[in-house]
């Protein structure tokens, strides 16, 4: 399956980092620094008690049509006594239009299943929210070459049952458990690689158009210097920042080098 030529998707996930006020000082440095029309589907995935902070001082800022907000965790019901926990309704009600799920964080520290990330994936759906989905292996599991028997069955869990016009709404983002926080970065030819193994277990699922349509985006110690890289690689359509995305002028950098040719 060849790249289609489609508009990158930026996203920005700063983790347990930004309280409001420090939301709204990034926001107000970040506006000047993107030019209308950019050339990139641009999302930011702020911690939940600054989810309206971050919209409001985007409106303010004038670029709020061209950076969206997400939820970077939600639960499966719309309410009940799950204290701590934010439900889509919840995040859709303040303005997020994505939900990121099934970090490599929220598994392996805590113990999110492949089930439970299902469970959300059909609660963000269901309330009109993008779910963002990640995927992504261990330094084990890939030295054991487990790579693709890992992400596929990440992926399968996630997407099974759901109508292929539910499927065309999701994005996916492929994110190296060993490159997450570590420096170590994937290569564009193992970023590839591990694309064209979600695009094709897509393609078997909705059809080769619509496994297209889908956006998969990589993670894991992006930087500006090897953003453009990794974004020109084979089926990479966008990129899930960490660090990176913490610094307005870097984040800026970043959708810059990814937008370039």
């Amino acid at each position: 399956m060849t790249k289609k030529i489609k508009k990158p998707v930026i996203a920005g996930n700063w983790k347990m980092h930004k309280g409001p006020a420090a939301t709204r000082e990034f926001a107000l440095a970040l506006a000047p620094l993107i030019p209308k029309g950019s050339g990139a589907t641009i999302i930011l995935f702020p911690p939940a008690i600054s989810l309206t902070t971050a919209l409001s001082t985007l409106e303010e800022t004038g670029i709020a049509e061209q950076v969206e907000v997400g939820a970077q965790n939600i639960h499966w019901e719309d309410e009940g006594a799950f204290t701590g926990e934010i439900s889509a309704e919840m995040a859709r009600e303040v303005g997020a239009s994505y939900a990121l799920i099934g970090h490599s964080e929220r598994r392996h520290l805590f113990g999110e299943t492949n089930d439970e990330t299902s469970l959300k994936v059909r609660a963000a759906l269901q309330n009109e929210l993008r779910p963002m989905i990640c995927v992504g292996e261990t330094k084990e599991e890939r030295e054991e070459g487990r790579l693709e028997e890992v992400i596929t069955t990440q992926l399968v869990a996630a997407i099974e049952g759901l109508e292929k016009g539910e499927i065309e709404q999701i994005a996916i983002a492929y994110e190296p458990v060993w490159a997450i926080g570590t420096g170590l970065t994937a290569t564009p030819d193992d970023a590839a690689e591990a694309h064209q193994i979600l695009r094709n277990k897509l393609a078997q699922a909705i059809g080769t158009t619509g496994a297209e349509g889908v956006p998969i985006l990589y993670g894991g110690s992006v930087r500006p210097e090897n953003a453009a890289d990794l974004c020109a690689a084979n089926e990479v359509d966008g990129l899930l920042i960490g660090g990176a995305s913490l610094q307005p002028e870097s984040f800026a950098a970043i959708i810059e080098a990814a937008t370039k040719g």
